[in-house]
This record gives C-alpha cells, structure tokens and sequence, in this order.
C-alpha cells in the first residue's frame, strides 16, 4: 500500500479513473492519491474487484461510482467536475475476448466514445489505455508507435481486441486533431503485480496460483513464444508522468518492459519460488494446444517487444523493477490470506 503524502505541485487536481477497481486501475488511482489528487473512480465492478480499493475507501481524496462507462448521462456529470481522465475501463483478457465478443466490442468502442465525447464537451485532458495486441502478429521487433500492424481475419475472433482498441485510438486521435482535444494514447505491454487475476487468461497470477497449489503450470502452446512484462509500480508511474507532460499531448506511446522471457522460462521461474529442485520443474509443466486452450485456429504472436525510445525521451520513463521482484511481489499478495482469493478456473482442456 502506497503512504499518502501531498505534493504541493499537484495537490487539489481532480482525477477521474475509469475502470479504476481493476487491477491496473486501482494501483493508478494509488499512486494518484499518494500525489496529491483528488480521485474519482468509476467502475462496474464487472470484472473490477472492491477489494482492490477497499484500502482507500474511506480516504478523504478518494470516491467510488458504481456504473458504466456507458452511461453518458453519469460521465457527463463526472467529467465536468474533473481535471484530468484516465479511461482504462474495458474488457480485457485474451479468454474473455473469446467467449463474449460482443461484450469486448460494446465495452470497449460504445464506452470509449460516451467518455470521449465528454471529455471534449468539456476540453479535459484524456489519458487513453490502449494496447500491444494493436500491433497483431507483426514479426518487426521491436515494436514502434509508427509500425504497421499485421492482423488475422476477422473470422478469427482473437482479434477483435486488437481491433475495437485501433478504433479506440484512432477516435481519441481524431477528437484531438478536429477539435483540440488534449489527448494521450498509452499502449501496455504485459503489466504484472499485485491484484491481477489470472481469471481472464493472464499468465503470471494463473502460474503463481497453481504453483501455490501444488498443481502443475499450464503454458499453452510450445512455450517458446516471449513477452516483455513490466511490474504495475513502473507502468502507473509512466501513466502519471504522461499525464503530467504537456509534449505528450496528441502522441501514442508504448509502456513496457524490454526485458524479454518466453513463457517456458516464466514457468520456471515461477516453479523455483516454490520449489529449488531442478528434476522437479519438467515434471510440474504442462503443454496444452492453443486450440484446447482457448478455440480453434487460435492464433498467437510468437514476439512481443516494445521500443519505449519515445517515452524516454518525452518524460524519461524506463522500468526499475525486474521480474524476479515482482514475481516475489505477486507470490506475497497471493500467500497473504490465500483463502480470501478467487482461484483460478482453467478454461477447458477441450471444447
């Protein structure tokens, strides 16, 4: 838990933060609060957990709206009365984006335009979460701001993430260019830490439950496909900082780690927090196809390695943190009251 302390520069600004329960979003709102601002956050609570700011509940800086993003009539009030917004509310996880489609769409672009729409009624500036998954299966490493992107059809449904997060962008920047909207798009690249679920397919919080139950680590696919994930503390700290840097107005910019680790070798590490004995790990991995996994003809990116020489050079952003802290980080919150925790639920092995 952060220590709240005022920052003289800052302090008395108005923040709203949508999706501001979730994992993400509440260690956003933190550090927001730790800086001195005022917090409003708006969530569902769908896939956002109480818990997550039940911390800061009764903090004096801090508010909780329960509804959507959708409600226009609810953002417009919000809005008004803020002096920045942060929108990272959407539906996320690459198992949700293939059960509920619809879901994905109607989330992420209809909220995404009720915000936007406000926030340019009103002038506020927007800080806008987007993604590495826009990027698709494009095998340029690493990954600019300018790069093309390479995606699959859209019979396939794994990307229409990818898809309704572009619209995202493209809107928030067309809002910024016709009217002078004070925009700026940040694209996340595996963030890791405490909070996070493994519910909706995210690897590190799935591997560490499974781990701490003596079950042996699913990793889809061979194994060999890497990520780059960076610890929640280094991504809200790049957030804030964007935020707060007039040169980054009307700029997309990749937020991540450069650190690059296939998902054999993050099971390994994972493994060896529980368990030193290297003849045990082989033995406590096992491969499931993609199509098991998650649907047929799934299609996954082999590489994901962002070039943050942008936010580097617009705010002097790089990461601090390495993964083995962050994996001992993520192992603590999950030890700490393990029972209190939703366990994780594999999708299928066969559908």
């Amino acid at each position: 838990m952060h220590a709240f302390r005022s920052n003289p520069r800052w302090n008395g600004l108005r923040a709203l933060v949508t999706g501001g329960a979730g994992f993400i979003g509440s260690h956003l709102a933190d550090e927001l609060l730790a800086r001195g601002y005022h917090v409003i956050v708006l969530d569902d609570l769908s896939t956002g957990r109480l818990d997550n700011v039940a911390h800061v509940l009764q903090h004096p800086g801090f508010r909780l709206i329960r509804d959507s993003v959708s409600n226009s009539v609810t953002i417009d009030q919000l809005v008004t009365s803020c002096d920045v917004v942060f929108h990272l509310a959407a539906a996320v996880g690459v198992d949700l984006v293939i059960r509920d489609p619809v879901r994905v769409f109607e989330t992420n672009i209809v909220g995404s335009h009720v915000l936007l729409a406000a926030t340019a009624r009103h002038h506020k500036k927007t800080l806008i979460a987007s993604t590495s998954e826009v990027y698709g299966k494009s095998e340029k490493i690493p990954y600019h701001e300018e790069d093309d992107r390479v995606l699959g059809p859209t019979s396939n449904t794994r990307w229409s993430y990818a898809i309704s997060k572009a619209v995202d962008e493209f809107l928030a920047l067309a809002y910024h260019q016709q009217v002078g909207l004070p925009v700026v798009i940040f694209r996340l690249f595996n963030t890791i830490g405490p909070r996070q679920t493994g519910r909706y397919g995210m690897v590190v919080p799935r591997f560490v439950q499974q781990a701490l139950r003596g079950e042996p680590l699913t990793v889809y696919g061979d194994g060999w496909q890497s990520r780059c994930f960076c610890d929640v503390d280094d991504v809200v700290r790049a957030i804030v900082g964007l935020a707060e840097c007039d040169d980054a107005v009307g700029n997309v910019f990749n937020v991540g780690s450069t650190a690059e680790v296939t998902i054999l070798e993050l099971a390994r590490k994972v493994l060896s927090l529980v368990d030193d004995r290297p003849s045990s790990l082989i033995d406590r991995i096992k491969l499931v196809p993609y199509d098991q996994a998650y649907a047929p003809g799934f299609e996954d990116t082999r590489r994901r390695v962002p070039d943050i020489s942008r936010i580097k050079a617009t705010i002097g952003w790089q990461p601090r943190i390495c993964l083995d802290d962050t994996l001992h980080r993520v192992f603590a919150y999950y030890r700490q009251d393990r029972e209190s925790r939703p366990a994780i639920v594999d999708p299928p092995t066969s559908r």
